[in-house]
């Protein structure tokens, strides 16, 4: 009898520098690689339209990748446990045994649960469970502070990181991996009806090149080029100044190792503003490692407040408010531009992420929640703790926060961010003729200057949805609501 491994893809959607893969490759038995696409299991943080499409091409390209290797992928649909435990079933059938499930942890709550789960179901079935760290630097576990507790503030997190021994990325003997004997049926990629079903992802192609190939290019390109420029132009949303690195590092096509080695590397470059930009890289990526392991100790915060004072916020829900939110039609030319961009490209740049979230939490007084889950939805790098994280420092909740009364001026922001209104007017081209003095308040542009630039405030561009000193006047009286 042949005895076998499978190896359970999750978000680890790469062959290098994946842990089980290098198990299987040590132990030089047979490995059969699988994919179940089982998003109910995640509710009510199943993955997004965005997230579904990027997953659909992570897929395609990690098939290749495994078939150049001589592995399939195994794709099939339905409970997890259930389609394991078939799998173990029909595979003894053909006279091969599996020893062991191989996986990836995860630190999503549901998920690890589920994960916990199913690793005792199999347990009763004689199964081995084997699981690696292939989504972050450290597990959380080993990122304690002196009193043996969890970070809640990043400073001293991102110090202690620093100071840690951290693996290299591992390395892995490719010619050891080999398929079982015996390779059940699969079915077809799209089968799993990943692409949206409306032709809402059409720009995300000329955005994105979601492939294991596009992550390893895109990383050389950022090291290579603008990381040089990042400490002082990764605020400024016209520039392509960010690693746009996040959609990659979420299914798991690059490993954080493999970026922190390459960002380490960089800082040996003579360039001082190389060195610069790599080490602000670096506590960047250190914050998507916070954000994981605040998720694992605090489960609860995808959808509650770390700060239970906040469970009693005033919020003021309103569909209206929140719709003209989504679809860039506040009055806000930086806001709108921020969630225009979200809407054809699946992604925005982090400076106007802050600024949107801002704006409908302390404007406009609707629930973090909701706009949690509007990005969800729309994100080709929809992470739950990263997005559980965001929302919670703008609405001042959350670990680390931002204090609620820090309220972002969309006018000021944009003057100091976006000065010539460059980025203004490639997502609200019809603001494209507006002067730079007016290009971020439209509304105190004289008649002249509006009629020049062909806007029509109330029909060709909306007027502000809410004045500015009023808003902030109503989300501070809301503070004082709940202030001990």
């Amino acid at each position: 009898m042949q005895h076998i491994y499978i190896a359970w893809f999750r978000q680890d959607l790469r062959i290098h520098d994946n842990p089980m893969l290098a198990e299987a490759a040590a132990s030089g038995r047979p490995v059969l690689p699988v994919f179940i696409h089982a998003p109910d299991e995640a509710a009510p943080w199943s993955p997004g339209g965005a997230s579904c499409w990027w997953l659909h091409h992570a897929l395609q390209s990690l098939q290749e990748k495994l078939q150049a290797l001589g592995l399939p992928l195994l794709l099939r649909q339905g409970c997890s446990l259930e389609v394991l435990r078939d799998l173990v079933n029909e595979l003894r059938g053909k006279g091969i045994s599996v020893r062991a499930v191989l996986s990836s942890h995860l630190h999503e709550p549901r998920l690890a649960k589920r994960d916990d789960d199913v690793r005792l179901q199999l347990a009763g079935q004689g199964l081995n469970w084997w699981q690696g760290n292939a989504g972050l630097l450290l597990e959380p576990d080993r990122m304690l502070n002196q009193s043996g507790m969890p970070y809640r503030v990043f400073t001293p997190f991102w110090n202690k990181l620093r100071r840690e021994a951290l693996q290299p990325p591992q390395p892995i003997d490719f010619a050891a991996l080999h398929a079982p004997d015996h390779v059940p049926a699969s079915l077809s990629l799209s089968e799993l009806r990943l692409l949206p079903g409306i032709g809402w992802s059409g720009g995300f192609g000329a955005r994105w090149n979601p492939s294991l190939d596009g992550a390893h290019q895109a990383l050389r390109q950022f090291l290579s080029g603008p990381v040089q420029h990042y400490v002082h132009q990764r605020d400024l949303p016209a520039q392509a100044g960010t690693s746009a690195l996040s959609p990659y590092l979420h299914f798991g096509q690059l490993g954080p190792r493999q970026v922190w080695a390459a960002a380490q590397a960089a800082m040996h470059a003579t360039s001082t503003t190389q060195q610069e930009g790599s080490l602000a890289f670096l506590r960047e990526l250190a914050w998507r490692e916070f954000a994981c392991h605040l998720l694992h100790h605090f489960p609860h915060t995808d959808l509650q407040p770390l700060n239970p004072r906040y469970a009693a916020f005033p919020w003021q829900p309103d569909a209206g408010l929140q719709q003209a939110w989504q679809k860039g039609q506040t009055g806000y030319p930086l806001v709108d531009a921020g969630m225009r961009q979200l809407w054809q490209t699946g992604w925005m740049h982090n400076r106007i992420r802050m600024v949107v979230a801002s704006f409908l939490v302390k404007h406009l007084l609707q629930p973090w929640q909701d706009g949690a889950r509007w990005f969800w939805d729309t994100l080709c790098d929809a992470d739950l703790a990263n997005n559980s994280l965001g929302w919670q420092w703008v609405a001042g909740c959350g670990a680390d926060a931002s204090p609620y009364f820090r309220i972002f001026n969309p006018v000021l922001q944009g003057e100091k961010f976006d000065p010539k209104g460059d980025y203004v007017r490639q997502w609200v081209p019809e603001l494209a003729r507006m002067p730079e003095r007016y290009i971020h308040q439209p509304w105190k542009a004289p008649g002249s200057v509006l009629q020049q630039a062909a806007v029509r405030l109330g029909q060709d561009y909306p007027w502000p949805v809410v004045e500015h000193r009023a808003a902030r006047a109503r989300a501070l009286k809301a503070l004082d609501s709940i202030t001990i």
